[in-house]
This record gives C-alpha cells, sequence and structure tokens, in this order.
C-alpha cells in the first residue's frame, strides 16, 4: 500500500496519494478494496490525533495563561494556532473521505 499512501509530517498521519483516477485502480486485483481497507484503518485513527493535538492545545493554553514573557506568549499562540489549524485539516480530511468512501462502497 505504500504507493498509494505517503506520510505527511504537518497532519502525522498517511494520507491517500493516487495519482490516477478511481476508476484507473482495477477491481479485478481487489486493489480499489484493499485501498479502501488501509485508508479506512488510517481515518480510523484521525479522531485520536486530533484528540493528542487537543490535548497538547490545552497544555500550551495552561503554559500560555502563567506566561509573562512577552515573546514566549506570541510562540505558544503561534502554536497553538498551527496545531488548530492541524486540527481543522484533518476534521476536512475525515469527513471529506468519508463521503468517498460511502460513495465507491455503495
Amino acid at each position: 500500500m505504500k504507493e498509494f499512501f505517503y506520510f505527511d509530517d504537518r497532519l502525522g498521519i498517511h494520507i491517500p496519494n493516487m495519482d490516477l483516477g478511481w476508476h484507473y485502480y482495477s477491481m479485478e486485483m481487489d486493489t480499489q478494496h484493499s485501498i479502501l481497507y488501509h485508508w479506512e484503518l488510517i481515518r480510523g485513527s484521525i479522531p485520536d490525533r486530533i484528540a493528542d493535538l487537543e490535548h497538547t492545545i490545552n497544555i500550551k493554553q495552561a503554559q500560555l495563561s502563567e506566561e509573562n514573557d512577552f515573546h514566549r506568549s506570541c510562540e505558544l499562540n503561534a502554536e497553538i494556532a498551527e496545531h488548530a489549524s492541524i486540527i481543522n485539516d484533518l476534521w476536512i480530511l475525515y469527513r471529506e473521505n468519508q463521503e468517498i468512501s460511502d460513495k465507491v462502497l455503495q
């Protein structure tokens, strides 16, 4: 499955990397089903990844509330914003690919 997925360092998960349209992947060899199965395993881990990021945000927010150094406060805010952005992208990926999976499986 390595040829169909790559690890996204920012998101912290493997994501689909298919160069061709979905219909080009052979149904005879069960390629589509294997890809979907592998993706659903990955997709199932997204809520856990989001929970980890939310936990990190909570820690950084607690640090921010105690921080007196302006520059460090700015760094913490930027880190919190980046983690929130990653969470947003993960939710989009999670929901977007749910629709795709549902259509293909029907």
